[in-house]
């Protein structure tokens, strides 16, 4: 990037504002995702639910999220990328303070459905956006450095929920939804400019020809290379999303704000990965820092895989601190993984970055709801109820695919100009 680039960026728009929209707009989802588990407990007693229905709250969420970003992204790609983020911002607050307001799981679903639909604007217009301003190399550099924003809101985030949840209540951590969301709409009002000049915007909207340019995207080896690689890895992360709340809390008489500061510490091994993968493309180029990506998920898998055979072998529950190096692995991978996975679903589709960003996302939210249906059925099953196996399991089998797919498929499809 050339000096001039440096200080003022593409288009004219300051490096510092691009950087600080990806990290805001990606980092909407790890918010949304992250801040309330340390209430999830608290949330599920105080509405009545099983474990497995509180579970929904964030396999719904998914779900949605999946589905907005097929409207979403061909929509920016007619209009542009500020007027969908104005309209899916503003929905995301409206929804926050619905399920802050929650009385019932009924509500609280719909509410979580809302506010993934919404959440999915942001999130594909923040991966469209690195697309529209830079090269893929350029772009995959930029990304890590809005991924490690990422990380740093991702690193305060549970903290903030973990206190939150034990001085106000599992509404506290819905509250600050709404506030971040807020926030990230007022950015966007005031200093983020459009990226998707005129020229390069769809012409229509008919989506049975949309149907065909999925199909299209869907068909490029580049694109499956990065999307199996991007839905793997948070395919196992999902797991421990959605259940370390419970095993740490409920089973390892962890405090909430004790869980807080372990998914802040998992949080700030993402970061360090995001740190690597942005000085090691330089020299090994995308494809050679996702090799290494994949031989740390080999060793988080096996931590993982290990760890759960010792607690078979065991009358009590394992010490807290032993899953840590696992999942210390595991995020650390998984933030090389995701900026370059990112990156690459949208290297070969300069004009159609929205449509390719929102595939990518409707594949990983699909490969996360079918997780999420997969660790329901396991947390029912003779001898796993209410053990740490569901999650560790799950983890340890998402790093084995995510390193087959790091190793083997990135490697022989990950560039635009090899799959051609």
């Amino acid at each position: 990037m050339s000096a001039s680039e440096s200080r003022g960026g593409p288009l004219g728009i300051p490096n510092g504002v691009i950087v600080a929209a990806l990290s805001m707009l990606l980092g909407l989802q790890p918010v949304t995702t992250d801040l309330y588990l340390p209430a999830l407990p608290q949330m599920q007693r105080a509405l009545g639910l099983t474990p497995s229905l509180a579970q929904w709250t964030l396999s719904v969420l998914i779900l949605a999220f999946g589905f907005g970003q097929l409207i979403w992204g061909p929509v920016a790609d007619r209009i542009g990328r500020r007027p969908v983020l104005r309209w899916g911002l503003g929905l995301y607050v409206l929804a926050s303070l619905a399920a802050t307001l929650a009385d019932s799981f009924t509500v609280m679903i719909a509410a979580r459905a809302v506010q993934g639909a919404a959440l999915s604007a942001a999130v594909v217009c923040g991966r469209a956006m690195v697309r529209d301003l830079y090269a893929p190399e350029d772009g995959a550099r930029m990304m890590t450095k809005g991924m490690a924003g990422l990380g740093v809101i991702a690193l305060v985030g549970p903290i903030l929920g973990g206190l939150a949840a034990t001085h106000g209540g599992w509404r506290a951590t819905m509250g600050l939804l709404a506030l971040c969301g807020m926030i990230l709409l007022a950015f966007v009002w005031r200093w983020l400019p459009e990226t998707l000049p005129d020229e390069r915007r769809q012409h229509s909207l008919r989506w049975r020809n949309m149907a065909g340019q999925w199909w299209d995207i869907a068909r490029h080896p580049t694109f499956r290379a990065h999307a199996m690689l991007t839905s793997a890895t948070y395919g196992g992360l999902y797991g421990y999303l959605a259940l370390s709340a419970f095993v740490f809390i409920d089973q390892l008489g962890v405090s909430r704000t004790g869980y807080g500061v372990i998914m802040a510490c998992t949080s700030l091994s993402y970061l360090s990965g995001t740190w690597f993968c942005r000085r090691h493309l330089p020299a090994h180029g995308l494809v050679g820092t996702v090799r290494k990506a994949g031989l740390v998920s080999i060793a988080a898998g096996l931590w993982l895989a290990g760890l759960s055979a010792w607690q078979y072998s065991r009358a009590e529950p394992v010490p807290f601190w032993t899953l840590l190096p696992g999942m210390w692995l595991y995020s650390f991978a998984h933030g090389i993984h995701q900026p370059c996975g990112q990156t690459g679903v949208v290297a070969a589709f300069p004009h159609q970055a929205g449509a390719a960003s929102a595939l990518s996302g409707f594949v990983l939210a699909a490969v996360a709801f079918a997780v999420g249906v997969l660790l329901s059925g396991w947390s029912a099953l003779p001898g796993w109820s209410g053990t740490l196996y569901p999650m560790t399991l799950n983890m340890a089998l998402g790093a084995a695919i995510t390193a087959r797919v790091a190793l083997h498929r990135v490697q022989r499809d990950g560039l635009v100009s090899a799959a051609a």
